[in-house]
């Protein structure tokens, strides 16, 4: 299994980026997909979470109402569109893939079993 991350970059507060993981070797559908950062000096922690088919959503409190996440399983991709960025976004994002049942939502990094290598998305003042 591989997780391709990719679409961090430098952007100036209250824009917005989209961020992209590419999964292959991996039944895509039969993936519950979710979407962590880690910020210089902290411990990894979720941002948002996706069931199998993308009808449940999680969201941590600190990006509900900026931050979406969604998947296309014909694509074998999870996304993660990220608007009215703030600095206190600033973190390595990682998305992260555990076989899963249909409904379920997972929200610890001990819950997941495939990484990708994470991008960077730092937010200027």
């Amino acid at each position: 299994v591989q997780l391709q991350a990719s679409g961090g970059g430098l952007v100036q507060a209250g824009g917005s980026l989209r961020l992209s993981c590419a999964a292959s070797g991996l039944t895509f559908s039969n993936y519950g997909m979710g979407w962590f950062r880690q910020a210089p000096g902290k411990e990894r922690g979720i941002v948002a979470a996706i069931n199998r088919n993308g009808i449940s959503t999680y969201y941590a409190d600190s990006v509900k109402g900026r931050f979406t996440i969604s998947r296309d399983n014909a694509k074998n991709t999870v996304f993660l569109q990220m608007n009215n960025l703030e600095p206190k976004d600033t973190a390595v994002y990682y998305c992260a893939a555990r076989r899963a049942i249909l409904s379920a939502l997972y929200y610890g990094t001990g819950d997941y079993n495939y990484w990708g290598q994470g991008t960077l998305v730092t937010v200027s003042s």
